[in-house]
């Protein structure tokens, strides 16, 4: 008979609830019956150490903890920011956390590197305060970035163009509906669109993919603000509350629809649908960032802003999601072109072991060259 894990079943309570797992979804992903799993969560039989083990990897979180007196306090290592109707949102999940070590990890890499390399500190890094003119704000981003008002293309390209800009400028611009390479670990654009991680010399901005891909220039440009004002944080879709997020949500919608050209042209007698396509067309946004601005500038209440965002994530699932493409040029958007340039470049010059470089890229190291050769 095989030796019994001995587990605080407290503790597997607090796994259960912490992934957001019922007795049955856990019972199936430990290949168990149900009955099983609720005589371990009520302390009555125990596991097997076999058992604990794939415990610990479907509720994601170390073996040891279950061996712990009482669950460990969690702390979120930047700050949250997500709101709604002024009250906090859930306990993040398993996946939000990791994502943010994840993303740091890779942030921390590329400090250590820029800092032997003689980089100095990014100037616009926390330039400017929630108290600053928005205007002040949205001008400086323009030029630092390189990306003017648009007059061509369409909201993709301009999308492309900014965060092309953000790189440039030395802004590590990372994007991904999942953890890692693991697609059974879905980013939920529920929890949240994206967060800054903001530093001097290695800022971050990270792109929830799993939203609309209309509604992800205005995350970036939200989370481009955060790094403006020098702020870290997480970003949900309905943070209005907190003065940080106010702030944000109004640079970001200054640079993509000036509130002077949005009172020219809306027209109160016309529909919104007619609103949204003839704004987006002229501005070259997206009709989801046109949204976001008219409710800003009280054109649309709440609720149909809701109502309208739902819509468009629901077209958005029903097509798939946006899944698949090109293995590599999904690493590059997870990378960000930047971190995966200095990665590539450190491992073929000898100075930074191919495995490790893999491992930071999430590729095969065998496979770096054709990484740099795909996507350079």
């Amino acid at each position: 008979m095989s030796a019994q894990a001995l587990i605080n079943p407290e503790i597997l309570s607090w796994a259960m609830h912490r992934a957001s797992l019922s007795v049955d979804m856990l019972a199936r992903k430990v290949s168990v019956k149900p009955e099983k799993v609720s005589a371990w969560e009520i302390g009555e039989t125990k596991p097997t150490f076999k058992q604990a083990q794939k415990l610990a990897k479907a509720t994601y979180i170390p073996f040891g903890y279950f061996f712990l007196p009482r669950p460990p306090e969690e702390h979120l290592p930047i700050p949250d920011l997500r709101t709604i109707e002024s009250a906090h949102v859930h306990e993040p999940t398993p996946e939000l956390r990791d994502i943010i070590k994840q993303v740091q990890i890779k942030q921390e890499w590329y400090k250590d590197y820029l800092k032997s390399s003689g980089q100095e500190p990014l100037s616009f890094v926390g330039r400017f305060s929630i108290k600053s003119s928005v205007s002040d704000v949205v001008r400086d981003i323009r030029e630092t970035i390189g990306v003017g008002v648009p007059i061509r293309g369409t909201w993709n390209e301009y999308f492309s163009r900014i965060i092309q800009g953000a790189e440039h400028a030395g802004i590590l611009v990372q994007r991904s509906g999942i953890v890692g390479n693991n697609t059974t670990r879905k980013l939920q654009v529920s929890e949240f669109r994206g967060f800054a991680i903001s530093d001097k010399y290695a800022p971050v901005i990270f792109i929830n993919s799993s939203d609309a891909p209309a509604a992800r220039l205005f995350t970036l440009m939200h989370e481009l603000a955060h790094i403006w004002v020098g702020e870290s944080g997480i970003s949900s879709v309905n943070a209005h509350d907190t003065r940080e997020e106010a702030f944000c949500n109004k640079v970001a919608g200054e640079f993509l629809v000036p509130e002077e050209k949005l009172h020219q042209a809306w027209n109160e007698i016309e529909s919104l649908q007619t609103n949204l396509s003839v704004i987006a067309a002229n501005l070259h946004v997206s009709k989801m960032v046109v949204a976001r601005r008219a409710l800003d500038c009280n054109y649309i209440d709440n609720e149909t802003y809701n109502e309208y965002y739902a819509s468009v994530i629901k077209v958005f699932q029903e097509g798939g999601g946006g899944g698949g493409g090109s293995f590599y040029r999904n690493a590059a958007a997870k990378n960000s072109v930047r971190f995966s340039h200095a990665i590539v470049a450190e491992a073929l010059s000898g100075r930074l072991l191919f495995r490790d470089a893999g491992r930071l890229l999430g590729i095969p190291p065998s496979k770096i060259t054709t990484y740099k050769e795909s996507t350079f």
